[in-house]
């Protein structure tokens, strides 16, 4: 289970001063032992059971032993939307060589869990001088580096101690490709299989993030998980999850690539947070407008009133919301917010809750269509001038690695969050039901699933078991006609209102 730090980051490219995605003061001494506990319990069990196979594309290089590195692009899900922008990083991903001099390598040590960050040093004063930067600039704590002329990228391993935070890599290629399925709104960043000789990455990271980390203050989480790493490193038999963490070999490690982007949202989207870890916060989650208007019976607009309404009830959301709430804010949140609690639930997520992040764009209409561009700012740009535009955050799920473990503790699940919902995206629900009636036909999507993520036989099953759930939860609200098919942002921005679709609960 996770260890705490409130709106714990995740890396993502950006700046400490400007991008809010970094390390925040921690939490009450007492909610940080009852994750740690928590953590005591479940943190060895889960381990797979054969050596852990993932199918896609592969690309190769060598490292100093002559090991064979891989990484590898999955296969596309059957019926995924991927965009061109999918292709190019997937692509750029693997192409990182960490031994021609033209990539660092420096530990995270911010945050709660140990990581890698990988700086492109193509151009700039150290090109082609990897031993230098990390000789010098991996010294310093903070993810921003003099010298390095782009943003990290992140390299994600797994890591489950009874003395550490939880990662499980696996989880980030879940939640990228079944996001891709679900063609969904929230978006959730490109992510790659990466293997790396596991005497490199001691030699050039692990070492360092050990004692880097013992000089941070409140860093005892992330200095045990560098401490774990270590003694893994040395000795691969030490970590009980093996095959979670090494290849069958065990001469090399692996994890994800992956470069999220975005800030992090305050108590407006994460809730308040106020009852404490595990179900107290997530039972706060669900008292945000967006989600209370989720909740809400009555018809799009008057749910969207109302949950702005219910939600200034409390100090912390209506300062929180003090600049005013959009209806057309709502409604994209209100599906991002459903696109988030089904992959939460179907990959048994256990620490969403503070840990939600956003982009800002304008959106406007155009001759009957909706377009947008990021905004950098409150002021409308001289080019969007007699616009009526609007800003808009557009939610970024980054931190997705406490999910997919079968010991995870699914709190979508446990506080019933799909069960209160009341608003849907018609798309969204035809999906999740052909996805349960191919998983009960061992159909392609059965197969694909089992083939392509390296998943134990019961990280599998608990795939399968959750997508029947949380197809069940959904389909009952439909037949008792408690679910209102009318979550289309784009709809919403051209017609300032959504009646919702008709649809026949039984038929995907």
């Amino acid at each position: 289970m996770k260890n705490p730090q409130p709106a714990r980051p995740s890396h993502r490219s950006g700046s400490e001063n400007n991008q809010g995605m970094f390390p925040r003061p921690g939490r009450r001494l007492a909610d940080r032992w009852l994750r740690l506990l928590a953590v005591l319990l479940l943190s060895g069990s889960g381990s797979l059971t054969a050596a852990a196979t993932f199918s896609g594309s592969t690309v190769t290089h060598r490292s100093p032993h002559n090991l064979e590195e891989q990484c590898i692009i999955l296969n596309r899900i059957p019926g995924g939307t991927y965009s061109d922008a999918d292709r190019e990083l997937e692509q750029a991903f693997c192409a990182i060589d960490f031994y021609t001099g033209d990539h660092a390598l420096c530990p995270k040590v911010f945050s709660t869990s140990p990581g890698t960050l990988v700086y492109d040093l193509a151009r700039g004063q150290y090109a082609g001088a990897a031993t230098a930067f990390e000789a010098g600039q991996c010294a310093t704590s903070s993810p921003v580096k003099r010298g390095a002329p782009g943003e990290p990228v992140s390299y994600k391993m797994t890591m489950n101690d009874a003395h550490t935070s939880a990662t499980f890599s696996t989880a980030a290629l879940l939640y990228y490709h079944f996001s891709r399925y679900f063609n969904t709104d929230v978006h959730v960043p490109v992510s790659v299989y990466r293997s790396m000789d596991r005497g490199e990455h001691l030699a050039r990271v692990t070492r360092r993030g050990l004692e880097l980390s013992a000089q941070r203050r409140g860093g005892a989480l992330n200095h045990a998980g560098w401490k774990v790493l270590q003694e893994a490193e040395n000795n691969p038999s030490s970590y009980r999850a093996t095959d979670e963490l090494f290849t069958p070999d065990r001469k090399q490690v692996y994890g994800v690539l992956l470069q999220p982007h975005g800030d992090r949202y305050g108590p407006e989207i994460n809730g308040t947070r106020k009852s404490g870890w595990g179900d107290g916060q997530n039972g706060d989650f669900q008292e945000t407008a967006a989600f209370l208007a989720l909740r809400s019976t009555l018809p799009l607009a008057k749910a969207i009133d109302a949950g702005i309404h219910a939600a200034a009830a409390d100090n912390t959301l209506r300062q929180a919301m003090r600049n005013g709430v959009a209806p057309e804010q709502m409604v994209f949140w209100m599906k991002e917010l459903t696109e988030i609690t089904l992959l939460d639930y179907i990959f048994s997520q256990q620490d969403r809750v503070g840990n939600i992040d956003y982009l800002t764009y304008w959106y406007w209409v155009d001759g009957g269509t909706v377009r947008h561009m990021p905004a950098s700012g409150t002021h409308l740009p001289d080019e969007l001038a007699g616009q009526h535009a609007i800003r808009i955050r557009r939610t970024q799920l980054n931190d997705n690695d406490a999910g997919g473990r079968v010991p995870y503790a699914n709190y979508t699940k446990k506080t019933g969050m799909l069960e209160k919902i009341r608003h849907y995206s018609a798309d969204t629900y035809r999906r999740l039901q052909q996805l349960a009636g191919d998983f009960e036909s061992r159909g392609e999507l059965h197969d694909y699933v089992r083939d392509s993520f390296g998943l134990s036989s019961p990280q599998f099953e608990q795939v399968l078991n959750n997508t029947r759930l949380a197809a069940s939860i959904l389909r009952d609200s439909c037949r008792a006609g408690n679910l209102r098919f009318d979550l289309d942002p784009t709809a919403f921005l051209l017609a300032g209102n959504v009646e919702g679709q008709q649809l026949d609960c039984d038929q995907p």
